[in-house]
């Protein structure tokens, strides 16, 4: 080869070299002024395009690629956003913790209060109105006594209940099944001595508030003490003269109230099995007894015609008057409140501050006899419902009544009566309020001036 044709070849070797270096120059710079991204991706790297067909070549970009280049944050975005997401979240605890503390201590104010209201007798909470007479077949009869029930009692919890009746026996009932679960039956006597156990008709029970301790009264002047979940004897108390007639124990404590026809009130402490001391003062036989949590005790004096408020420390007694009958029944309804029963067919409400009574209701059970005859339905026995506005009585006109008692119990409103047939010798509502038993029989519990034979 000569040597003019050898630079002729050398040149053309350079003038493409330097061709070819001015296109990747344009296109370097096509590639920084688009999408560095995009041209890795699409075309390859040695081919050589002009600056205006590259960014003709690029494909479009798509939105969620741009929403999600607008989503991604730096490690220093994603520590600011978690820290903000942790203080909201103390913060919402922070409020749900005051929440519940004001709702606690609502709660604990509430209670104080009831407490206090409780005390001083003024508590009266309303749920009378809430009352609807029940069906049929809402009420549930236990058979097993084979005398007339005298009275009965009903567990704290609502468990269990004691009935006891003429024939001498005290029940034991379960509320759930209604089955018995246990029966004292009659005292008998043998060649190893007399069993324990009434000989003659029942005529008052009580059981303590902490459900340890039943006491029960009967026409032999007798009170005997039993352990109420065993039903063992634990204890006999005597002392009073003639029949006790009611039975009750103070509230939170294991002291005892006795009335009985003697006309006395005693005082015992059955968890030391002892005798305390004797209150005189009714004019004639007391037929029934209450109390609650003061050291008091109410008691309604039969045919003396006077309702009594016993102060034991000062051992000073209250007296106050306004039936015209016989008193047969009384039940405190708080602290200050009371309601009794007589046999002149009238309901009283009471209160501890006034000696005559804040509401007088005359033929309470309507009246009965021929035409020009009539006499009112005797009342055998009043409930209340502690701390409500809510009481019932019985009688033998054929039906338990409730009453709602008017604001400041100056009125007893008629809600509904129950269908009962017999004397309806008891009454209790239970704790919560959620029922209330019947203890019925052919005849009336201190007597048989009349009998029913359809009870």
């Amino acid at each position: 080869m000569s040597a003019k044709a050898a630079a002729r070849k050398r040149g053309k070797l350079a003038s493409g070299a330097g061709a070819g270096a001015a296109a990747g120059k344009r296109r370097r710079k096509a590639v920084s002024a688009g999408d560095r991204g995009k041209s890795k991706g699409g075309t390859k790297m040695n081919e050589e395009i002009s600056s205006d067909s590259e960014s003709e070549s690029l494909p479009p970009r798509r939105p969620e690629e741009e929403e999600e280049e607008e989503l991604e944050e730096t490690a220093q975005e994603k520590k600011l956003r978690l820290a903000k997401l942790y203080l909201e979240q103390l913060r919402q605890q922070e409020e749900e913790k005051a929440e519940a503390r004001a709702f606690e201590e609502d709660q604990v104010a509430g209670r104080l209060k009831e407490d206090v209201l409780e005390q001083r007798g003024r508590l009266q909470k309303s749920v009378a109105k809430e009352i609807q007479a029940p069906a049929s077949t809402d009420i549930r009869v236990l058979r097993g006594h084979q005398l007339s029930i005298t009275c009965l009692v009903i567990t704290p919890d609502d468990s269990v209940i004691f009935s006891a009746a003429k024939d001498c026996t005290i029940i034991k009932w379960s509320v759930e099944s209604g089955r018995k679960l246990h029966v004292i039956p009659r005292a008998k006597k043998s060649a190893e001595g007399k069993s324990p156990g009434h000989s003659s008709h029942i005529l008052c029970m009580a059981i303590s508030s902490d459900g340890k301790y039943l006491a029960s009264g009967d026409c032999s002047k007798l009170i005997l003490i039993w352990e109420a979940q065993s039903c063992q004897n634990l204890y006999t108390f005597t002392g009073h003269r003639d029949a006790v007639s009611g039975l009750a124990f103070r509230r939170g404590t294991h002291q005892l109230y006795s009335t009985s026809h003697d006309r006395s009130v005693k005082v015992w402490n059955v968890a030391e099995n002892s005798y305390v001391e004797t209150l005189f003062g009714h004019q004639d036989s007391v037929a029934a007894l209450d109390a609650l949590s003061r050291e008091c005790c109410v008691t309604a004096g039969g045919r003396d015609g006077t309702v009594r408020v016993w102060k034991i420390p000062e051992e000073s007694q209250l007296v106050f008057y306004g039936h015209q009958g016989s008193i047969d029944c009384i039940h405190l309804i708080n602290e200050e409140h009371m309601v009794s029963g007589a046999d002149d067919g009238s309901v009283a409400l009471w209160g501890l501050s006034k000696k005559r009574p804040l509401a007088l209701q005359r033929e309470a059970h309507r009246l009965r006899g021929e035409p020009g005859l009539e006499q009112p339905f005797w009342i055998s026995w009043v409930a209340a419902l502690l701390n409500t506005d809510l009481v019932a009585t019985g009688s033998h006109s054929s039906c338990v009544r409730l009453w709602q008692c008017g604001e400041g119990f100056r009125r007893l409103d008629l809600l509904c009566d129950i269908p009962l047939v017999g004397f309806i010798n008891s009454l209790k509502f239970s704790s919560s309020g959620d029922f209330l038993v019947a203890g019925v029989g052919q005849e009336h519990r201190l007597g048989g001036w009349w009998r029913i034979k359809e009870a």
